[in-house]
């Protein structure tokens, strides 16, 4: 489900800040209830002036009520366009991307709008990320999967502290095959954080696995751009080709995982089950569990402008808290990350997406299968590719999730999330971005006069998403704009 071009609507509250929006467009709301609630001077005032002219005053009252309803829809009627549609009189709107409430970014539509009904049915942003993280597992094989490595890091506003998930460290489970750790990273983040009862989250993707989702644009791109060695059935037509945008793709096996893992009593049996069907399929014993995805402080520096916390080693967190402070100390603009970055195609191997609430809470989650389809290895009995992120590989140096927080200072957010995937100067990128934010508009002004260049987000070859919280409302964007889908409410 896209986002609509539309403005996004919602119920206005009983206690209104009208300084969060402008004045005209609380002028423009002001004179539209008042054309609807405008007595008619034609309304009896008096009970006992209907019963005179005859009728008893209840029936007069009813009369009266239903001539005003008239009159009201008649105006109301009278200044619409013709095929319009305007927003209730008591309702108020925002630009795409603002939300009164939560919102959630990622770069699948039907994950984002996942994501979305779980903050609606009371989710919290780790409900919603967790959530939209196991949909994005089953329609975004390319780049994200159970078999894929999680990072995140979790902005609590009411207490005020920053988690960071940390996969443990890469493992094999066959030569060139990664072990697996989503399942029970994303589940032990949940146990700790999320509101929603664990079952809950994954009851839409396993039935988006069962019942089948449209390929869309980015997976249908990724297939094409490489052999579908390894992949079919599962992602191919009876004839061995690849599957387009809009085919419908089935995994039944995975939707067996998932609803497995809806009943795990803890995270370590969820992990353990995997574990042995991929074990089965391999043909080998049972791998020990090894090292388990852990919850730590994050990583944090104080700025200015608030502190900024982000994932610890061996992430690319710690590369990226030395390189903001050594932009601030040296007060010259970040060196285009760009530059340094191989210009060869890149189908990166990762994925991205963010959860904000109004009151500042925060969840950034980025995972890894180290390439586009990770090992290319379908695992028959669990539906699951499995990466080649091993022991040897970087295991955390494309992840660094970033939120500033706390500022005294007049920022441009109360709190700040940057996520980026997909690059191999990803610090960088981050670094640049953030910098770029705090310059403020002016100066993001001035440096695009400057002339068209390379977005220093993306470097053409991944996605920056953006959240922040300001004003008690959700924001939610990404770079580049149309790459992933943004919902709230």
């Amino acid at each position: 489900m896209e986002p609509t071009a539309g403005p996004v609507l919602y119920r206005q509250l009983q206690l209104w800040d009208p300084s969060l929006e402008s004045g005209q467009e609380e002028e423009e709301e002001e004179e539209e209830t008042s054309e609807l609630v405008v007595p008619d001077p034609r309304r009896p005032q008096d009970s006992s002036r209907d019963e005179a002219g005859g009728l008893p005053g209840a029936w007069a009252r009813l009369v009266a009520a239903l001539l005003l309803l008239a009159v009201g829809f008649s105006l109301a009627v009278r200044q619409l366009p013709a095929g319009s549609a305007a927003p209730p009189p008591s309702g108020h709107s925002h630009h795409p991307g603002v939300y009164h409430h939560g919102g959630v970014v990622s770069p699948a539509a039907t994950c984002s709008h996942l994501g979305r009904e779980l903050l609606v049915a009371g989710g919290n942003v780790v409900d919603a990320g967790v959530g939209a993280a196991l949909c994005l597992a089953v329609v975004h094989p390319h780049a994200t999967g159970l078999g894929a490595t999680f990072w995140g890091l979790f902005h609590n506003s009411t207490s005020g502290s920053s988690t960071a998930l940390t996969p443990g460290p890469a493992r094999t489970l066959a030569p060139g095959l990664g072990l697996p750790s989503a399942l029970p990273a994303l589940r032990l983040l949940h146990a700790h954080f999320g509101r929603l009862p664990w079952p809950r989250l994954l009851v839409g993707p396993a039935s988006l696995a069962q019942d089948g989702f449209l390929v869309d644009t980015a997976l249908a791109g990724a297939l094409a751009a490489r052999s579908t060695e390894g992949l079919c059935p599962l992602l191919c037509h009876a004839d061995g080709t690849p599957l387009g945008p809009g085919a419908r793709a089935t995994n039944p096996k995975l939707a067996a995982v998932l609803r497995g893992a809806a009943v795990a009593p803890t995270p370590d049996l969820a992990g353990d089950a995997l574990l042995s069907l991929l074990a089965r399929d391999l043909g080998l014993r049972g791998p020990s569990p090894g090292p388990r995805p852990t919850l730590e402080p994050a990583l944090q520096l104080p700025m200015p402008q608030g502190i900024l916390s982000t994932t610890p080693s061996p992430s690319a967190g710690p590369e990226l808290l030395a390189r903001v402070e050594a932009a601030l100390r040296s007060g010259g603009p970040s060196p285009d990350p760009c530059l340094l970055v191989p210009r060869a195609p890149v189908t990166p191997g990762s994925g991205v997406l963010a959860t904000i609430d109004s009151s500042g809470s925060v969840l950034l989650l980025t995972s890894s299968l180290n390439s586009s389809f990770g090992s290319g290895h379908l695992s028959p009995s669990t539906g699951i590719l499995l990466s080649d992120l091993v022991a040897e590989s970087t295991s955390g140096g494309w992840a660094c999730p970033l939120v500033l927080h706390g500022g005294s200072d007049d920022t441009e957010a109360d709190v700040l999330g940057l996520v980026a995937s997909g690059n191999p100067v990803v610090a960088r990128v981050t670094t640049r971005a953030l910098l770029s934010r705090l310059a403020g508009p002016q100066a993001q002004a001035q440096q695009q006069q400057q002339g068209p260049t390379q977005s220093p987000s993306i470097c053409g070859q991944g996605t920056l998403l953006q959240v922040a919280a300001h004003a008690e409302h959700a924001h939610v964007s990404s770079v580049p704009s149309g790459c992933c889908t943004f919902q709230g409410f």
